[in-house]
């Protein structure tokens, strides 16, 4: 037993020692804090526009300088960051809930609703993401509510397929027969035995789709389709920039160097998780 324990300890690190997981909390963090107190240190109003003051080029007043309507670019680029870390994180929840529900359903039950299910996330993965995210939100009209649907939409069967093949697994081992055996409901053997030793999967998976919501966001935003203006949003400040981008580099590489940092500290944080759940 003792043996056992020795052996278990060494082939896991401890968390404060897994250095993809500490850098995606510093990172995420950081993002996170900056989203919070985007009223208190952000220098000047986003939208507030002074035109006289337009493609300013980074100067003690405007540390990243202003963009074509006079507009602080740190500002904006603070505030952005509530917006695009926000809406991320919410679209992951809607696709969560229903897709880990319907799959955990399928993959305990089985039969014709695993099958008939089980088409449905196939057509879904036919088609690309985000190509499905571009039309739904071009069909639903532009807005964060409509970015949700769609996201909602086409996330859901993610999950699904993740923690129906848990469930499959989960469901042969004899913790799960014992809970028959002992008469307990499906609902609860689903609830309280299957759900807590699957769900980590999907909350695994769930980082990586916080960095795909964020860039299908910031894509709606350069497309015009995102949030609606003049509201700051990394997407569209990259937009609004590109047309300088030969003058004035920063307006459209410092948003596009901001996406960079987020994906990458959100993919940190999976990668962390992951060794930290499935060791």
């Amino acid at each position: 037993k003792q043996k056992r324990r020795l052996t278990r300890s060494r082939s896991i690190k401890p968390w404060y020692r897994n250095g993809s997981l500490i850098a995606g909390i510093i990172i995420v963090g950081l993002l996170i804090l900056i989203a919070v107190f985007a009223p208190v240190i952000a220098p000047y109003n986003p939208i507030t526009q002074h035109l006289e003051d337009a493609i300013q080029a980074p100067s003690p007043a405007h540390w990243l300088g202003t963009d074509q309507f006079g507009r602080d670019v740190l500002s904006r680029l603070i505030w952005g960051a509530q917006v695009d870390l926000r809406v991320g994180f919410l679209a992951v929840l809607i696709p969560f809930v229903i897709g880990s529900t319907l799959g955990a359903i399928a993959g305990y039950f089985g039969g014709w609703l695993d099958t008939v299910l089980m088409r449905i996330v196939d057509t879904f993965f036919a088609f690309p993401f985000y190509v499905m995210v571009i039309v739904l939100v071009f069909v639903f009209g532009s807005g964060e509510s409509s970015i949700y649907i769609a996201i909602a939409t086409v996330s859901w069967v993610s999950y699904a397929r993740i923690v129906r093949g848990e469930v499959l697994i989960a469901k042969k081992q004899d913790y799960v027969v014992a809970a028959r055996l002992g008469g307990m409901s499906h609902a609860r053997i689903l609830v309280r035995h299957i759900g807590p030793n699957v769900l980590s999967q999907a909350i695994i998976y769930a980082m990586s789709d916080i960095v795909m919501d964020i860039m299908a966001i910031v894509t709606l935003g350069y497309l015009g389709l995102g949030i609606a203006p003049p509201t700051a949003e990394w997407g569209s400040m990259i937009n609004d920039g590109q047309q300088f981008i030969t003058t004035q580099w920063q307006l459209a590489t410092i948003p596009g160097l901001v996406v960079v940092v987020a994906s990458l500290g959100l993919s940190w944080l999976g990668d962390g998780l992951s060794d930290l759940l499935s060791p």
